[in-house]
């Protein structure tokens, strides 16, 4: 029994312990529920879609790598180094560097002719039909896409759904990589369409892997819902980040087209090629270490989705602008693709364009825009402009460019105009790349960007394959190749004037507008003055 006026023991038996804990957490009461709130509020936004962290700049500075270390893929690799290195399995042997005046009354070299001709003469023989080497790979390269079609369509649900992004990035990184690396192995025809089939399913995975990626990305920095009036600060950071991406991508091909030019003259091209070949593969791998940072977990499937009727990748068909958007997309892809691979044809095999001078066209083309794609973010700001009207000004450059190659197929262009006009259509394909890209994401629905990127890699991947076979198919016939240029050109532009398709009006189908400031929070207790989901104005 404890004695008068002293201290009873009473924290030594077990209920008033808890009495005690009790009073200790009633202390601060307001501070700890409020903080639970936000944590458990900030958890349910992620696991239902609507919310998503800002990038970090590491994340940024390694998405702009990746984009550098693959875009050259469908600029360079597939339509000049492969069908380069199909060129010289035939056999040929020293050609002196004689010149001789061609038709139009040009000089020209011999070694040259011999490479024109080795690259577009039917040399392949398959029971009883010849292809070129610009025909074998365009057949390679549809294949590719074949194989991709039913890849695309299974990937597309996790993607969106799934916990395994990572690891879709990193296999298809790396598939396509390894790839590149025994190209020079087997002096065959026969096991380049396995080579380019590869490496074409590869990159158009790594492509929707890549677009999700900068939906995410804008949705972090701006916010899920905005209102009508907050929608240009998410116009403005989409096109800062796909601008500048796309600045980077042309610098990456710039280099393997400046490396290419360097193993092409020594005395074994075959062995100078596949060196190029190797360090693309490597050169591609490096970009993995943006996948390894891409860590951003696809929202909770609902029960809705899981019982879903309509199968996910199909969604895409449920929203008019998208569809317009992917079509706009494609007849792009094709254009600008007939333009380029016709008008370096016709260069070299009509105008006889030393090789020099060739490799000056490369860089031109590749690294204008670094230029210009920055310059016309300020220009895109101050008109207020959209990526549809961006596009439109890519596709009016492109169809000016082929409009002008169309009426004057017959002169002699100097190279002061190929250079003009080399410069032109690189911004013209950078814009169209660029704001492609954007609409697409701008039409794409929260929780579903994996399935419209899938689409936009295989709708655009497979215009550049069409647009590349059409104008290969045909050399020595630069006005067929820019005619269809220009009229692709125009019907995009009939499709995206016509066709009722809008930044805005895709953002709002999609479910990015809201009138509300802020939506209601999905925490019981917590309301919207207690947490909010702040704009980020500034750009990257």
């Amino acid at each position: 029994m404890a004695e008068p006026g002293s201290t009873p023991d009473v924290y030594n038996s077990g209920g008033l312990h808890t009495v005690r804990e009790d009073e200790e957490d009633m202390a601060t009461p307001d501070v700890k529920d409020a903080g639970m709130k936000i944590e458990m509020a900030t958890e349910v936004y992620k696991a239902y879609g609507d919310f998503e962290e800002a990038p970090t700049k590491l994340e940024i500075f390694t998405w702009y790598l990746y984009s550098m270390c693959s875009y050259f893929i469908q600029a360079v690799l597939l339509p000049i180094v492969f069908p380069l290195f199909i060129s010289e399995i035939r056999s040929h042997g020293n050609i002196p560097n004689d010149s001789f005046k061609n038709s139009r009354g040009l000089t020209c070299y011999l070694r040259e002719m011999d490479l024109y001709h080795g690259l577009t003469n039917s040399t392949i023989h398959v029971n009883g039909s010849a292809f070129s080497p610009f025909e074998w790979t365009s057949i390679s390269w549809g294949v590719g896409l074949i194989i991709a079609f039913p890849i695309l369509g299974f990937i597309a649900k996790h993607l969106d759904h799934g916990q395994n992004q990572q690891l879709i990035g990193i296999t298809a990184t790396a598939i396509g990589a390894v790839f590149c690396l025994p190209s020079g192995v087997f002096k065959t025809k026969w096991i380049f369409p396995l080579y380019i089939a590869a490496i074409v399913a590869a990159y158009t995975v790594c492509t929707a892997f890549h677009t999700r990626h900068l939906g995410l990305m804008i949705r972090g920095f701006t916010g899920h819902p905005l209102r009508k009036s907050q929608f240009p600060h998410r116009r403005g950071v989409a096109s800062w980040l796909s601008l500048h991406a796309t600045s980077a991508g042309c610098l990456g091909a710039a280099i393997i087209a400046t490396f290419t030019y360097h193993m092409l003259y020594p005395s074994e091209k075959f062995i100078g090629l596949w060196i190029v070949s190797i360090f693309s593969g490597l050169k591609w791998l490096v970009g993995i270490f943006h996948v390894f940072l891409a860590n951003r977990p696809a929202a909770i499937t609902s029960l809705s989705f899981i019982f879903s009727g309509t199968p996910h990748v199909l969604s895409v068909f449920k929203y008019p602008h998208a569809i317009g958007s992917l079509f706009g997309v494609f007849l792009a892809s094709f254009s600008t693709m007939c333009i380029f691979a016709g008008a370096v044809l016709h260069a070299i095999g009509e105008l006889c364009l030393t090789p020099q001078h060739l490799l000056h066209l490369w860089l031109l083309y590749f690294l204008v825009p670094l230029l210009t794609l920055p310059l016309l973010q300020p220009l895109q700001k101050f008109l207020k402009a959209d990526a549809v009207k961006m596009q439109l000004l890519g596709l009016l450059l492109s169809v000016t460019t082929a409009g002008f190659g169309f009426y004057y197929q017959l002169k002699n262009w100097s190279r002061g105009h190929i250079m003009f006009f080399a410069a032109l259509q690189s911004t013209a394909a950078g814009l169209l790349h660029a704001f492609g890209r954007i609409l697409v994401l701008d039409c794409s629905p929260c929780g579903k960007e994996g399935a419209f990127s899938v689409w936009y890699a295989w709708i655009r991947e497979s215009g550049t394959c069409l647009g590349f076979a059409v104008a290969t198919a045909i050399p020595g016939m630069i006005g067929k190749s820019l005619g269809t240029a220009f009229v692709v050109g125009v019907v995009a532009i009939l499709v995206l004037i016509f066709g009722n398709i809008s930044s805005f009006g895709g953002a709002k189908a999609a479910g990015h507008l809201s009138e509300e400031s802020v939506r209601g929070s999905p925490v019981h207790g917590l309301d919207s003055t207690e947490m909010k989901k702040p704009i980020q104005l500034e750009t990257p």
